[in-house]
């Protein structure tokens, strides 16, 4: 990039880059800018290393208003390579003397690169990653995934519960709260050698695209019906299962376990009766479930509502 002609005034670019990314992946006008003009930085990163290496001339210091425009006056253009916090203050000391003085400089804004979707969850990799580094958290370090296994199921309530309560940011933060846990269980089991987060990851990609294939390989559907109907086959396929309850979560509470050995049962044509709901025992209850799902109602939920009624009665005849 030519420097400015004489009759225009010198430039400070304030050079903004995303630190979620690699460094060094930049923006073609952002290495145009920093291979001709020289850079200055507030600390050593490996984004300066990452451009140091590609020829740019980067100076750590310079990082007062005065400074940089004399270095702007000095070679027509100076950058500043903004730190991860965008250096608010110093861009706003330039902005109050250009504003001041326009005939001073003029003060251009670049980005080099930014947080592109998901990008905070690269950051959530490596917070965690720190907290289960040798020196890192020795709680975290001392979990195993059967440690853990109650915290999994208990903050997956927790986000149920939010659902519940139609509150959407309770919801944002207990879902947060499930990430943290297989965030976790990636950085541990990385720790001990076994797979990492990007094998979670690769594997659930694949997975949507394979069990998708109305939407990445241009099969024809008609509904929701067929497209839950192709998800089963393919899962079917894949599994290689020769029972239709291979695979449940058994471990799962009793009331979804049983809802689930129905809704199996219907999808694969069987006609095993269920017992009686008039019994009162197990048979009894599994007959209710039943029932219930005839008249497509959740079991699980209803006996979860009618438990939380009865908590407030009984909440209630404690005051009383």
């Amino acid at each position: 990039m030519p420097l400015p002609a004489e009759d225009q005034r010198p430039r400070v670019v304030l050079l903004v880059t995303s630190p979620r990314l690699p460094a060094g992946l930049l923006t073609a006008e952002a290495w145009d800018v920093v291979r001709a003009f020289p850079v200055y930085t507030a600390a050593d990163s490996a984004q300066v290393t990452a451009l140091r290496f590609a020829g740019a001339v980067v100076s750590v210091g310079g990082s007062s208003a005065e400074e940089l425009l004399a270095a702007a006056r000095e070679h027509g253009t100076a950058v500043w390579l903004a730190s991860p916090d965008g250096d608010q203050d110093l861009a706003r000391a330039i902005g109050m003397r250009v504003a001041r003085q326009p005939d001073l400089a003029e003060l251009e804004l670049l980005y080099g690169s930014w947080d592109p979707p998901g990008a905070r969850l690269l950051e959530a990799v490596d917070v965690m990653a720190r907290l289960v580094a040798p020196d890192g958290d020795p709680w975290k370090r001392a979990q195993t995934p059967r440690s853990l296994a109650p915290y999994l199921l208990e903050e997956a309530y927790e986000a149920y519960d939010a659902i519940l309560s139609g509150d959407p940011d309770a919801l944002r933060e207990e879902l947060g709260d499930v990430l943290l846990q297989v965030v976790l269980h990636a950085g541990l089991s990385e720790n001990a050698g076994g797979w990492n987060i990007d094998d979670v990851a690769g594997g659930l990609v694949e997975k949507l695209i394979r069990r998708n294939p109305h939407v990445f390989a241009g099969l024809p559907v008609e509904g929701i019906d067929e497209i839950t109907a192709n998800w089963e086959q393919i899962k079917k396929a894949e599994k290689s299962r020769k029972s239709a309850f291979d695979g449940m979560v058994l471990a799962q509470p009793a009331l979804s376990l049983a809802a689930k050995a129905l809704q199996r049962a219907e999808r694969a044509g069987l006609a095993e009766p269920v017992p009686a709901p008039s019994t009162v025992d197990g048979d009894g209850l599994l007959g209710i479930v039943a029932l219930l799902r005839e008249q497509g109602a959740d079991a699980e939920a209803l006996l979860r509502e009618a438990t939380l009624r009865w908590i407030d009665r009984a909440r209630a005849a404690e005051t009383d």
